[in-house]
Order: C-alpha cells, then sequence, then structure tokens
C-alpha cells in the first residue's frame, strides 16, 4: 500500500513540475553556457592533480571551497575526506546529490595536454602513480557546476540540498564512514539521493539509466591453501598444495553453474594464484585471490557461504591436517549493491529527457562493476536513490567499435580520456534537470 502512496505521490509531483519546466530550460541552459569555461578550467586542474582513496585532502579542499562560493555552508573531514554542503532554501523536499572524490593508481597514457604526472604513495610506501581513470573528474565538475546553477536560480526551487564529496569510492569506504559520522543525522536527511557516473560506451551528449539493479554486490576474497612441503620426485611424501588449489579453482565454478538459479546473475573468478618456488619443489603454502560480485543480497551470502564449504571440503578430502586447513578472509573492502528506486529512476529519466531529448536518453542495463553509492538506500531510512550514466566518448568512436568491434578504452584504463564537451555540459544539464524536478517550486 505504501508504495503504490509513494508512486502516486512522485506522479503527481512531477506533473506538476511540468507546467514550468518549459521556460526553466532555457536558464538552465544560459547558466550552464556561462559556467562553462570555469568549469572546464576546473575540470582540467582536478584531472592533473588526482589523488587515490583516503589521501583526496587537497581535492576535498578543493571542493569544499567551490562549494562555499556557491553558497553553500560546508562542513569538511566528514567520514575522512569527505565534505558536506548544505543549502536551504525554503519549504519543500531535501535532495542530496553526490560526488565521488578520488583517483586511482594508474599510470595515464592519454596524452591529453592536462593529462596527470602526478604520483603518490600508497599504503605500503610504494611510490605509485595516480589518473583519474574512473572519470571522478568529471563527477567533481558536474557537481560543482550543478551546484552553481541552482544557487544561481533560488528563485524558481524550494527545498534543500545537501550535496557531498565523498571520499574513497574506489576503496568502497568513503560512504560507509560518512553514515558512520551521521550524515544522516548531523545533516538534513535527504527525501532523494542522485548521483551520476561516467560510461565509457556511451556517446557523449547521452544519459543512461537503469531501474532496479543498476551496480553489483563486490566481495574480494583471499585464500591461502596449505600443505606439506616436500621434493617433487617424491609427492606421496607431501600434501600438495597446488594440486589442491586446482581441485579447489575447479570446484567453485559450481557455484554458479549448480547452486545458483540460472536466473539470478553472479561471478565467481580466481584471478590471482601464487605458489612455490621452482620446479621439484612441491610448496607448503599457494594463495589465491577472487572477486565474487552479485546483485541480491541472498545470491551474495550463499554464494560465500558456498565458497567456505568447497574449501574446506576439498581440503579434508585431500587428507590436510586440522592444523594446516586453508584460511578464508573476506575483505572489509566489499560494497554491495545498488538498487535504483525505480519511481524514482522513472521520474528522472522523464525530467531529463525533456531537457536533453527523448533520443539521448536511453535505458542501460546492469553491470557487475560495484560503487558504494547504493549504501546511502540501505539505511534504516530506506532513501530512494537513483544513479545515471554519463556518454564521454564521441559518437564517431562508438560506432567505430560497433561496426569493427574495436574495443573502447574502459573505466580504470590508462587511455579512458572523457570528451569534455559536450560531456561536462549534459552532466551539468541532466543533474540539475534532475534535481529541479525533485525541488521545482509548485
Amino acid at each position: 500500500m505504501k508504495t503504490h502512496a509513494a508512486a502516486l505521490l512522485v506522479t503527481l509531483l512531477a506533473a506538476q513540475c511540468l507546467a514550468g519546466a518549459a521556460d526553466l530550460e532555457p536558464a538552465v541552459r544560459a547558466r550552464v553556457e556561462a559556467e562553462y569555461p570555469r568549469l572546464f578550467d576546473l575540470y582540467k586542474h582536478l584531472h592533473a592533480n588526482p589523488e587515490i582513496s583516503f589521501q583526496e585532502e587537497k581535492t576535498a579542499a578543493r571542493i569544499a571551497d567551490e562549494l562555499k562560493q556557491a553558497g553553500f555552508e560546508v562542513t569538511a573531514k566528514v567520514g575522512g575526506h569527505g565534505v558536506v554542503g548544505v543549502l536551504k532554501n525554503g519549504p519543500g523536499p531535501t535532495v542530496l546529490v553526490r560526488t565521488d572524490l578520488d583517483g586511482l593508481p594508474v599510470l595515464e597514457e592519454t596524452g591529453l595536454p592536462y593529462a596527470s604526472k602526478a604520483r603518490t604513495k600508497d599504503d605500503q610506501g610504494k611510490e605509485v602513480p595516480a589518473m583519474h581513470a574512473c572519470g571522478h573528474d568529471v563527477h567533481m565538475t558536474s557537481f560543482i557546476g550543478t551546484a552553481r546553477v541552482l544557487t544561481a536560480l533560488r528563485d524558481r526551487w524550494s527545498g534543500t540540498l545537501v550535496f557531498i564529496g565523498q571520499a574513497a569510492e574506489e576503496r568502497v569506504g568513503g560512504a560507509k564512514r560518512m553514515l558512520a559520522e551521521g550524515l544522516f543525522t548531523r545533516f538534513p536527511r535527504p527525501d532523494f539521493c542522485l548521483a551520476l557516473h561516467v560510461a565509457s560506451d556511451l556517446p557523449a551528449g547521452t544519459v543512461g539509466h537503469t531501474e532496479g539493479y543498476a551496480l553489483a554486490n563486490s566481495d574480494t576474497v583471499d585464500i591461502v591453501v596449505r600443505g606439506v612441503s616436500g621434493h617433487g620426485a617424491w609427492p606421496h611424501m607431501t600434501k600438495d598444495p597446488i594440486v589442491l588449489s586446482a581441485q579447489i579453482i575447479l570446484a567453485l565454478q559450481t557455484i554458479v553453474s549448480r547452486e545458483t538459479s540460472p536466473t539470478d546473475p553472479a561471478v565467481v573468478t580466481v584471478g590471482s594464484i601464487h605458489g612455490g618456488t621452482k620446479h621439484n619443489i612441491i610448496p607448503d603454502e599457494v594463495r589465491l585471490q577472487l572477486t565474487m560480485r552479485s546483485y541480491s543480497d541472498a545470491v551474495r551470502e550463499a554464494s560465500i557461504a558456498a565458497l567456505r564449504r568447497i574449501v574446506l571440503g576439498q581440503a579434508l578430502a585431500a587428507g590436510i591436517p586440522e592444523k594446516l586447513l586453508p584460511t578464508v578472509s573476506i575483505s572489509e573492502e566489499g560494497a554491495r549493491s545498488t538498487y535504483n528506486d525505480p519511481v524514482l529512476t522513472q521520474r528522472v529519466a522523464a525530467s531529463i529527457s525533456r531537457w536533453i531529448s527523448p533520443g539521448n536518453v536511453v535505458p542501460k542495463g546492469a553491470v557487475m562493476g560495484a560503487e558504494d553509492f547504493g549504501l546511502y538506500g540501505r539505511t534504516e531510512h530506506k532513501v530512494p536513490i537513483c544513479i545515471f550514466w554519463l556518454g564521454t566518448i564521441t559518437k564517431e568512436s562508438v560506432n567505430e567499435s560497433i561496426k569493427t568491434g574495436k574495443t573502447l578504452p574502459s573505466l580504470h584504463s590508462s587511455k579512458f580520456a572523457p570528451v569534455p564537451e559536450p560531456t561536462l555540459k549534459t552532466g551539468v544539464t541532466a543533474m540539475s534537470a534532475a534535481v529541479l524536478d525533485l525541488v521545482g517550486k509548485k
């Protein structure tokens, strides 16, 4: 019953906003055009100066300063380097807009004049390159552009905006930290949460939307398979962890093929196996690194339980002594799936379609990539959330890829290079349209 009431309310609100959208659109477009030169400069600065997860001090300071200049009341260091900007503008809904701040330890090879040459040290003290290989520079620039547009048009909407810069998305730790430090209690609790993410397979100027599950649960698993080492010529005197690891790897494939419903997507991938030092030595240890993906929490929990059972069962069958049974570690940096509220997503897609033409707003299938934005919809408050996709590649490149099968640089690629225009203008316009549809004056 509550679901039907919520759907009806959203539909009525959308209908009421439609009448005022026609004359609002030119005002937004004019503001976007006016802001673009400064936004492009901001984008180039952010692109050239990435900071990796948990190190976003300078990036956070820049975003905080930009929000202050746009008229927001800003609080820094919320959940590490997280930034929260609040703009109250009369009665009405509260809308949260999120951007992520962090780059990746990737050596940029785009050849752009503003390419990153940054280097830093990771958690282990190792020097690594840094690059915005996942488009967070586009996210931040679109975020600031939207903040400027909405501030300039305060007479056209009523409500409260909560704009947050979230650290450590790439290590899925930032959202958790911000929520733990009172994002929904210290600051106005949102009625809706919005975000955008670049897409490496959509033409610039387009927006993709996904109802329901949009991004996956992601779990990082480390397995240490132990045995009894010895000479390769006397294998009967050993307990070979390499053979046992091979049996475990093959058995793990049955989690998806034989233990999960064919209608429930899931992935179990062994991405790394390391063991042994020489041709004729049977080692005493092999290390496996895995990623597991799913959408539903039930499938995730069942897959993890099956993995633990299979690893233990294979070891027992091989006669491994109890003190040498394998260990299974699930990283705390796992992400939970992102579920786009269908009613909100339909409304967001419709509002964006009115502003950038329906032909440039397209449905997009769910992916097995992961994000921590989904956590904002998983609290006790069950806030409706929606993350949509922003095209970044020239139409010519996309068409060539379709025609020839040539692979486009993907997210996290050292060669991923978004086209700033019209990508940034579309990002600002689309997010402004979505927010204004939710807080527009009636």
